[in-house]
This record gives C-alpha cells, structure tokens and sequence, in this order.
C-alpha cells in the first residue's frame, strides 16, 4: 500500500517540516499532503517542497472550493506541477463548510453536488487545452453572464501548456457526493475513513463508477485514507492527545445544524457521543466536550501503541480496499515503521 504523509495547515506561524518530507521520500513514501482552513494555503508550501524533493507527489489534502475559481485552481496546480517537473500533483478539492465558505470566502453555499460537478468539469477541460473554456453548469458558467456581467466575456485557452491528466481527487463524505467522487474524479480522500465502513462505502463509489462508463473501476481509481500514527507505551495517552482536535472539529468547526464532521461521526454509530460533544462544545465548555470524545472512536481510526500493536491493527488498513495510508505523525521512527510494515521501496 502507498504511503502518504500529511503536514496541514500552520498555526500561527508558518513551519514547514522540510526534514520529515525528507525522510519519507527517503522511505519511498508517495505522496506529501498539505491543507487549507482560513490562514495558510494549500498550494504555496508545495510549490517550496517541489524544490527540495524529487519525486515524491505533491497534494493537496484539500484546496478549498471557495478559495479560487475552478480555472485559478486549475492554474495553480498545473504551475506547480510545471515547477516539480511533471506528474507529481494531485489536486485534491473539497467544499468546506458553509460557515468558512461564506463567512470566510464570502460565497453562496449553495448546491455543493454541483458546484463540484461544474468545478471539476472546468478544471478538466483547462488542462485538456482541446479548445477555449466554455462551460454552462447548474453553478459555475464560463465565461460569467449573472449580476453585474457587461456581457463582453469570451471563453479563453491556457497559455501553460499543462498535463492534460493531471489528477484530481475529491475529498467527500456523503452518498450522494462519494457516488460523485467516483464517477468524476481520479481519486478520493474520505472523511473519517475506518476499515468498518468499507462495505457500506463499495456500493456508492461501484454506483459511482457505472455512472461513469465502463472504463472506470477499483482497478484505476486511488482511495486515500489517513491514519495518525504513534509509537507508545501509553496506548490511552496517545488517544487523549487526539481528543482536543476531534471535539474541534465535531463540535466547533461548523454551524449546528450543518457540521459534515459531526454527521461523520454519527455515521460511525457514534451519535450520541457527537451531540454531547457538539452541545457542551458551543456552550463553550471546551474541556468537557474533549473529554466525552469516546477513545473507541479514536482508536479505530488510528495506528497507536507498541509496535506489535500497530503491526496486527495495520492489516485491517491493508486489507480493506484502499490504495494509500496517509500518516499523521511527529515521531521519525513511526515514518521509519510504517514504511517497513507497508513495504515502502526505500531510495538508494
């Protein structure tokens, strides 16, 4: 199985963990993941890491729909690729939440389906370079027509001569956009992925890939799911220190009635332990909402412990149907571990 790693978004301040990159190319690792919230882009740190590597793929784990029109993100990914030397991005989108979406960006949440749909057709038709970019979608028309046109817009080719296949990847939770991601996209970056969910999971994405033709299958088709990793002794420790984010995300990092990581999280038949965390979260009673996270719930989707441990609980990984592992980790000798236990092809 591929490997990944992931490096975020920064906090406060930009950091970018140029060494860590640097082992895992060194370990055979495939691909280098970056993010994107309401502070560091996704694109940038890549376009530094594409100097310092060689041929470990750049992605971004996800550029925000909102952020840039389907054509910037197209141009951006096909400059940094240009960058990198060819065949090393994916372009992984996503649609955010309708709070960062509209209270950041300042756009309409409107039809995420097929604002999706329309994006990832634009950004298809960029790279292709067949002729100029028209598109007249449910959300996205080029060129621009609505409120305020002067009407004198005219459809346009790049100039970049970019990869015609470069990949794009979505990053989706639901049934209806997973079925998407199968049909439209090269890849999928799942939200809250656990081994136990790939039998419900199959069905939408084999919907997905007959919507699509004949042409499309599991055979030619990346899933991509992550893991954080941690070598310890202190198997509930390393559960607790994950907890601070998982209450972040379920219970604050969206509205209450539109929360796509809670609603993940009530799809892992944890529901209960999501309202709670949600409720005490708003009602700014942070510690406790960390603290009702169930350590089930972190277990299942983490490689934690001794290194035995992390051996036997890696199989279910390896075994479920994805192609690539994303790691969360701070620890070099867990870099060093999963590449052993996943068979990475170390450079020489």
């Amino acid at each position: 199985m591929k490997l990944g790693l992931s490096i975020g978004y920064s906090g406060a301040e930009l950091t970018l963990p140029v060494e860590k990159v640097l082992l895992a190319e060194r370990l055979g690792f495939d691909s280098v993941w970056t993010a994107e919230a309401y502070g560091s882009d996704a694109i940038s740190p890549l376009a530094y890491l594409a100097a310092v590597t060689e041929r470990i793929r750049l992605g971004t784990g996800i550029m925000q729909l909102a952020a840039r029109p389907p054509v910037s993100a197209a141009m951006a990914a096909g400059t940094l690729d240009a960058l990198a030397g060819g065949g090393r991005v994916i372009a992984g989108l996503g649609v955010s939440g309708p709070q960062i979406v509209e209270g950041w960006y300042g756009q309409p949440w409107g039809k995420p389906y097929w604002r999706i749909r329309d994006y990832v057709a634009i950004m298809r038709k960029v790279f292709a370079r067949k002729e100029p970019v028209a598109h007249a979608g449910r959300e996205i028309s080029l060129p621009y027509t609505g409120p305020g046109a002067l009407g004198v817009g005219k459809p346009l080719m790049s100039i970049l001569h970019m990869d015609a296949r470069l990949p794009i990847w979505l990053g989706t939770g639901t049934e209806a956009n997973v079925k998407l991601t199968a049909e439209i996209a090269d890849g999928w970056l799942p939200l809250g992925f656990v081994p136990r969910l790939m039998p419900t999971l199959r069905p939408w994405l084999e919907e997905g890939f007959r919507r699509a033709g004949g042409h499309k299958g599991f055979a030619n088709f990346e899933i991509q799911a992550r893991a954080e990793v941690a070598i310890t002794d202190d198997v509930r420790g390393a559960l607790a220190g994950m907890k601070p984010r998982v209450a972040l995300y379920v219970g604050g990092m969206g509205h209450r009635d539109k929360n796509f990581h809670k609603e993940m999280m009530i799809r892992r038949g944890f529901g209960e332990a999501a309202q709670r965390i949600q409720e005490l979260y708003l009602g700014r009673r942070k510690d406790e909402a960390v603290a009702a996270v169930p350590d089930e719930f972190c277990d299942e989707m983490s490689l934690v412990g001794p290194v035995a441990r992390i051996r036997e609980r890696y199989r279910a990984w390896a075994d479920c149907g994805i192609t690539g592992l994303t790691l969360v980790t701070d620890q070099p000798e867990a870099l060093e571990l999963m590449a052993k236990i996943a068979g990475a092809s170390p450079r020489t």
